[in-house]
């Protein structure tokens, strides 16, 4: 993958697959930004990649507006975004006596707000480079529901969802959104296979599409159902 000329941002870029994947962009000759609330990680990343660090919350629109605009000004452009940021909860939390509002809150702001802001913060600056490419992290969850996980369901089938009806309107204008989705428990990818599967999203992904990524398996688009067309009634 060749990706000279290229700049993104990677919002929970500091650790984990978002380390991985600020790794595999830069060897590929990209300049990445990183968001992340791990000041300390965010920065050794960055220095170590020849990259910037913005530490802050991605479910505050002000700063994701702010990293995106420093991402570009330093870069000179911005042609790539990956939404990475994604929490869960351990618990059902469908309405029990165990439902914690501030679980819920935290939870609806990251795996969904920071998408929100994000895609609607980063569509100005990939206009005036021509066109890019977003790629958000979503989940299993988003595509199928898990029992149990009811919240992470809830929020990720939001995301799901937000990408396949953003996608076709921006795809007109040069920019490509995409999904991955990562499963869970005993087939959850690894790191460097969610990476793998991140550029092979870049290099082949079509606009609205949600990748599934399986520990060894090549990761490939969901095939979503089809929908009888509604008739209007006469």
């Amino acid at each position: 993958m060749d990706l000279n000329g290229q700049a993104a941002l990677v919002t929970a870029g500091a650790t984990g697959f978002g380390a991985a994947l600020v790794r595999r962009l830069t060897a590929a000759g990209a300049v990445v930004a990183i968001l992340d609330d791990d000041e300390p990680a965010a920065r050794e990343l960055a220095e170590e990649v020849g990259g910037l660090a913005h530490p802050g919350d991605v479910t505050d629109p002000d700063r994701m507006s702010f990293a995106l605009d420093i991402a570009e000004d330093s870069f000179g452009r911005l042609t790539m975004l990956f939404l990475n940021a994604s929490e869960t909860v351990a618990q059902g939390g469908f309405g029990t006596e165990q439902f914690d509002v501030a679980v819920y809150r935290r939870l609806v702001g990251v795996n969904v707000d920071h998408v929100v802001f994000g895609l609607s913060s980063a569509v100005p600056a990939l206009r005036r480079a021509g066109g890019g490419t977003v790629v958000v992290t979503a989940s299993l969850a988003g595509l199928v529901p898990i029992p149990g996980q009811a919240l992470d369901t809830l929020t990720k089938h939001a995301v799901v969802g937000y990408v396949r009806a953003a996608a076709p309107a921006l795809a007109d204008e040069g920019i490509k959104v995409c999904a991955l989705c990562p499963a869970v428990g005993d087939h959850q990818p690894s790191d460097e296979e969610l990476a793998a599967a991140a550029e092979a999203v870049l290099e082949r992904g079509e606009a609205g599409e949600c990748w599934v990524v399986q520990a060894g398996q090549n990761p490939s688009p969901y095939t979503f159902p089809r929908v009888p067309a509604l008739t209007q009634q006469t």
